[in-house]
């Protein structure tokens, strides 16, 4: 495993994440919405905290923590369905997603789904190897905790549908009318890890 960051580096990074988190708020298109989106990101970053406390991640199971949190805090903007890549696109190279791959709906999700598979298998299986399981089985315990994880945060999709008003609803889950919508979040994240689980599972045995 690579070095792990300092006590203090560490809290100075989630106090960064923090500060980002807030100044993203600041002129949000969806004010109401974005507070549930973040009161996730808040949520896991102090359980992240605690963590680090009791399993010290290395550098570079951080680093890909952070980048997954990053992606989060900016897709929670706009609430992932309205992440405006396609006005940028068509502003710096006159072109965007529909013309390039056809696509009509707003993929930002899908990549953010796929992330969480190539981010957190890494720290996931380091957390397994100190608590005392093998390497090989550490790897297999990661991709299988990524995979029951996508599964519960669906679930809980499916409750926040339930308990909100359909509008409130479609701005957290942004299904965006499809109907698979789930299925491919949870296929994107297991994707994700298996390919994070034998890139890094190759690399440590170099």
């Amino acid at each position: 495993m690579s070095t792990r960051p300092s006590c203090s580096s560490f809290n100075f990074l989630l106090c960064s994440l923090i500060t980002i988190t807030l100044l993203s708020c600041i002129k949000a298109p969806w004010p109401e919405e974005l507070l549930l989106q973040h009161s996730l990101t808040i949520g896991f970053i102090v359980t992240w905290f605690f963590i680090q406390k009791k399993y010290p991640l290395s550098l570079r199971s951080t680093s890909l923590i952070t980048v997954f949190i990053l992606l989060h805090i900016f897709g929670a903007r706009w609430l992932y369905s309205n992440v405006p890549y396609d006005t940028w696109l068509r502003a710096c190279c006159s072109t965007d997603t529909q013309q390039l791959f056809g696509w009509t709906r707003n993929h930002y999700d899908r990549m953010v789904h796929l992330a969480y598979g190539l981010c957190f298998s890494l720290p996931l299986a380091e957390i397994f190897q100190r608590q005392g399981h093998k390497k090989t089985s550490s790897w297999h315990l990661a991709l299988l905790w990524i995979m029951a994880s996508s599964l519960c945060y669906e679930w809980f999709e499916w409750g926040v549908s339930i308990i909100l008003s359909a509008q409130e609803a479609e701005g957290y889950n942004g299904q965006q009318g499809d109907i698979w919508d789930a299925h491919k979040d949870m296929l994107l994240a297991s994707i994700g890890a298996l390919l994070s689980c034998l890139f890094w599972r190759n690399q440590s045995q170099r």
